[in-house]
């Protein structure tokens, strides 16, 4: 009787799981992040969409060497070698017959995969090294590649223009010229810059998709192992040297696709740019976003790539920053400080990276979502 006249106890309202929330946020930012890549070239101009495009190439071959270095564990100095691979296979691929260097007169569309392709190939002729050493000894190794490519850059003067480098074609794709010939799209002028952006936006999508299906995977589950523990991954029967092998020829197309999208964007490869400063470069990138993610490695690349950019744009209204010879510290020089002391930091307090900084906040705070 008691029960019956008992009042009904109020039916408490469903909570929405955590993951569900976290899952709803990075749908919206992914949307809103998709919108505001899609509208830039309508709203800003050269520099800034220039400044996107380094980024971009920064990040496809930030990506790769994440996969080599992040999920695997293979410490590689020589990274800028593969990114002088693919720009310069570009050229030589891409360049007209009989002018002052050496061309094959091919496709530009045609000359951008083979150069992706060489830069691969010259992967794996180094791959049988790169699965037996570890650690140190393969960065000393691939360190070695940096000498022997700044050599050939430098004398092949035929081939890469010497210490003055050589221009780059321009870049066709069925039957658009990416090049200053403007196009009119919504009442804005769209010269190489625009149609480069976009070009770029799916280039570093597609790479980005593909290493994080990588990762996900029985591929990325092994790269795991062998990085964490070689002997018990190879007792596990996972072929240890021929994923370091693969892995190695992997990052290398990456790094030759970004060097493609590098010399589009200068419109002129120099062997000064392609040294032992690029490859820190890239190893201050995965570092400070984030070993073994893809978001890592993208965020890495724009926080190393667009500094030394904003530094010079505004120059003029920082503290101790100047232009270069007129007595304060140089953009590039104070840039290199700033993500310098950007690994220091992430090093000592944050080991997972920007991109774990992010991840932790959502999930301490996954209410504000619902």
């Amino acid at each position: 009787m008691s029960d019956t006249l008992a009042p009904a106890r109020a039916t408490p309202e469903p909570v929405a799981p955590a993951r569900t929330l976290l899952s709803r946020r990075r749908t919206y930012v992914t949307g809103v992040l998709a919108l505001v890549l899609l509208a830039i070239p309508f709203y800003l101009d050269r520099f800034w969409l220039q400044a996107g495009l380094f980024a971009m190439a920064a990040a496809i071959g930030a990506i790769g060497l994440n996969l080599l270095t992040g999920a695997t564990g293979q410490l590689s100095m020589g990274h800028a070698f593969f990114l002088a691979v693919g720009a310069y296979g570009y050229c030589v691929f891409a360049g007209e017959r009989g002018q002052e260097f050496a061309g094959l007169g091919l496709p530009p569309w045609l000359a951008a995969v083979l150069a992706v392709l060489m830069a691969g190939a010259a992967g794996g002729l180094f791959s049988p090294i790169a699965g037996r050493l570890q650690g140190a000894y393969l960065g000393i190794a691939t360190l070695a590649l940096i000498f022997i490519g700044q050599h050939v850059l430098f004398n092949a003067e035929d081939l890469t223009g010497g210490a003055n480098g050589r221009d780059v074609p321009v870049m066709n794709l069925f039957g658009l010229g990416f090049d200053e010939s403007e196009l009119t799209i919504g009442g804005v002028p769209f010269g190489s810059a625009e149609k480069l952006w976009y070009l770029g936006l799916v280039l570093t999508l597609a790479c980005g998709l593909f290493a994080r299906g990588v990762l996900r995977g029985r591929p990325g589950r092994a790269m795991n192992a062998i990085r964490d523990h070689r002997i018990a991954a190879g007792v596990l029967g996972v072929p240890v040297a021929r994923y370091r092998g693969a892995v190695f020829v992997l990052s290398s197309m990456y790094a030759g696709l970004a060097g493609v999208l590098l010399a589009l964007v200068f419109q002129r490869t120099v062997p000064d740019y392609f040294g032992m400063t690029l490859s820190l470069e890239y190893l201050a990138m995965i570092v400070i976003g984030g070993l073994g993610s893809v978001a890592g490695a993208v965020v890495g690349a724009a926080f190393v790539s667009l500094l030394p950019q904003l530094l010079t744009r505004y120059s003029d209204a920082l503290p101790l920053v100047s232009a270069p010879g007129t007595g304060g510290i140089a953009p590039g020089e104070a840039s290199r400080y700033l993500y310098g002391a950007a690994v220091v930091a992430v090093v000592l307090f944050l080991p997972g990276g920007l991109v774990r900084l992010a991840a932790r906040r959502a999930r301490k705070h996954p209410q504000e979502d619902a």
